[in-house]
């Protein structure tokens, strides 16, 4: 019996380093976690389940999120959310793709869109159904193929904007889904009924919208690719109010190129190096490392694929390299090797978002 326990001590204190070792975790309190949502004390949900997944969870990837509750009598439903964070999204489709097969269980990736009619959140005080809820298009004429949208909540104003806004993007992550809510459309705007520049639309045909915007646009840039091989690059020198350095190398037939939404996704890594004794600038041996980790994104993320490396700036103990992506679950996925690679060397971190005119870039496009 001693053997016994303490094999089972040493499978808890097992660190969670893959998708197979947390799964592993997991079948060690299948029946327990199983029995504390059926029953469905929400306390008891948030300390004996919740609060046991979420460490485990974290030592892999930090940021995953969690809803569950019983799909029908005999069936737990629970569904991994990324709660809007770009970078988490494939870590929780690629847990769940690797979920053991449980009849007990139904693990799903991201919050899945549903009807109309079975959407409805009260949150703050207010609620949030497609009775209050309605929207209308922005055409913006120098950005044709962004979907902009402004929305509309009954009780929307300026003293319970912010309650108002979060009700209403936890609306459309259930109505049109996680995925589709993030990557569909570009930006929303919120307005006061009386403040509307346009008729009203019903929020429930949002998702017809989408789809026909989202088709348009496919078929637009479809099979579209870039090679950069011949492309024309600058260099560009500037001396900050600092006093420091700033160099900037970058890819201007990028820059002109007339299909950038193409590649809606901006990514960009962060790298900080200490320069405080060169005005900001890495030293000789500091700037070889940072050109090694550039060459090694370059190596995963081809051109030619979709992932065009726009340039590079560096000034100030920073290093920042830009890329323009077809997608975002790859160039996350890289991001996190090299971070992980990298990471105990020097401080490098990213972000990714939707940017589908490479306004970021702006400054140097002039």
């Amino acid at each position: 019996m001693r053997f016994l326990k303490n094999l089972f001590k040493k499978e808890e204190e097992k660190p969670i380093k893959s998708y197979q070792d947390f799964w592993d975790w997991f079948l060690l309190h299948e029946n327990e976690f199983y029995k504390i949502v059926k029953k469905g004390n929400g306390d008891k949900i948030s300390t004996q389940f919740f609060d046991k997944i979420a460490p485990k969870l974290n030592e892999f990837k930090e940021g995953i999120w969690y809803l569950t509750g019983m799909l029908n009598d005999n069936t737990v439903d629970l569904i991994l959310t990324a709660d809007g964070e770009v970078q988490n999204f494939y870590v929780i489709e690629e847990l769940i793709s690797t979920a053991p097969k449980l009849n007990n269980w139904k693990f799903r990736a991201l919050k899945p869109e549903h009807d109309i009619e079975n959407v409805g959140i009260n949150m703050a005080g207010f609620s949030f159904t497609g009775a209050n809820i309605s929207f209308y298009s922005n055409e913006l004429k120098d950005y044709p193929d962004e979907i902009n949208i402004t929305l509309i909540h009954d009780d929307y104003n300026e003293e319970n904007k912010a309650d108002i806004i979060n009700g209403c993007y936890l609306f459309l992550d259930n109505y049109l889904g996680e995925l589709n809510s993030l990557s569909i459309i570009d930006s929303i705007n919120f307005e006061q009924k009386s403040e509307a520049e346009k008729e009203l639309i019903p929020i429930e045909k949002l998702k017809s919208f989408i789809i026909w915007r989202e088709k348009e646009f496919v078929e637009k840039y479809e099979g579209i690719r870039k090679n950069t091989e011949n492309d024309n690059y600058a260099s560009m020198e500037a001396t900050l109010k600092s006093g420091n350095k700033m160099v900037a190398v970058l890819n201007t037939g990028l820059l002109n190129w007339d299909a950038k939404a193409s590649h809606p996704w901006i990514l960009i890594f962060d790298i900080k190096y200490n320069g405080k004794d060169n005005n900001g600038f890495p030293d000789d041996e500091t700037y070889k490392f940072l050109d090694l980790i550039e060459e090694e994104i370059n190596s995963q993320l081809k051109d030619f694929e979709g992932y065009l490396n726009i340039g590079r700036e560096t000034s100030e103990n920073v290093r920042e390299i830009y890329f323009a992506c077809r997608d975002f679950r790859k160039p996350c996925k890289v991001a996190d090797k090299i971070l992980s690679k990298h990471s105990e060397k020097i401080e490098i971190n990213y972000t990714i978002y939707k940017d589908k005119y490479w306004s970021s870039f702006e400054r140097f496009m002039h």
